[in-house]
């Protein structure tokens, strides 16, 4: 896909991945939607690529229509939708909350939902479109301590194998974003921690990721995986999930024992 003269929402825009992916967008010649619950944040990121900013709670699927609408009065039709918005939090099966589950629910996952269906039609009408979710390695490997995280992001992960097969034959490309450790809010200060040290090596920066999602949509590409370290994990998974299991057991012991915020006690 040429990136020149395309509308380009992203949610999750205001810092982070969304932000750089932003600022790649526009210089390939992109017309971007910043979206984001942070307002403030977005109009700084908008106003630094000439783009728009559009808040959006991303937890509300009436919200996510609205800012639909307001992109196509404002700049034009969605050709490429960047459902990059996430959240979570370091919680365990016992003390993550129901409404914790329900949040990072509807945020990780049902916001892509109600995205795609708010600008899909359009595309099959045209014969092209894209469509790009952001599931980070979470959702393919897994993650210590994140449980609503990481279930929500293996969601998004099915969410987009389904989109790519169902749609490619009517002109839709579809990618997924599985990033390791990037240098964003997010990860906060778990950066210098030991859990960052397992991440696959250097935390990535936003910048770096940015410019791997635009080669993925140019080469119409699904997964985009920010580290090396990443397929051969991913084989090993699905090549042994015994031994992988094993490994990730011995892990969560080794964190356990350290100072690490990102995992709680999490007893009944």
């Amino acid at each position: 896909m040429k990136l020149e003269g395309k509308v380009v929402v992203i949610t999750g825009a205001a810092s982070g991945i969304g932000a750089a992916c932003a600022q790649a967008f526009s210089s390939a010649g992109s017309q971007v939607a910043v979206v984001d619950i942070d307002l403030d944040g977005a109009e700084q990121v908008a106003q630094s690529v000439g783009g728009i900013a559009i808040h959006c709670d991303l937890g509300d699927p009436s919200a996510i229509k609205e800012m639909v609408d307001q992109v196509e009065t404002r700049l034009g039709s969605t050709e490429i939708l960047f459902n990059n918005a996430g959240i979570g939090s370091g919680s365990g099966i016992f003390d993550s909350p129901i409404e914790e589950w329900q949040r990072q629910w509807d945020v990780n996952l049902m916001s892509h939902v109600h995205a795609v269906r708010a600008v899909l039609p359009a595309m099959l009408d045209r014969g092209e479109g894209y469509l790009l979710h952001t599931a980070s390695m979470a959702g393919i490997l897994s993650s210590h301590g994140n449980v609503p995280y990481a279930v929500s992001k293996h969601a998004v992960v099915g969410l987009a194998e389904w989109l790519a097969f169902t749609y490619a034959h009517r002109g839709i490309g579809v990618s997924l974003l599985a990033p390791l450790a990037v240098r964003t809010p997010m990860l906060g200060d778990a950066a210098d921690g030991e859990w960052a040290s397992q991440a696959g090596g250097p935390i990535k920066e936003p910048e770096e990721v940015a410019q791997q999602v635009l080669d993925a949509v140019v080469e119409d590409r699904f997964l985009v995986l920010t580290d090396q370290i990443a397929q051969t994990w991913m084989e090993r998974k699905t090549t042994d999930p015994d031994r992988w299991l094993h490994g990730m057991s011995r892990l969560q012991q080794r964190l356990e024992t350290t100072d690490n915020p990102i995992l709680p006690s999490d007893q009944p």
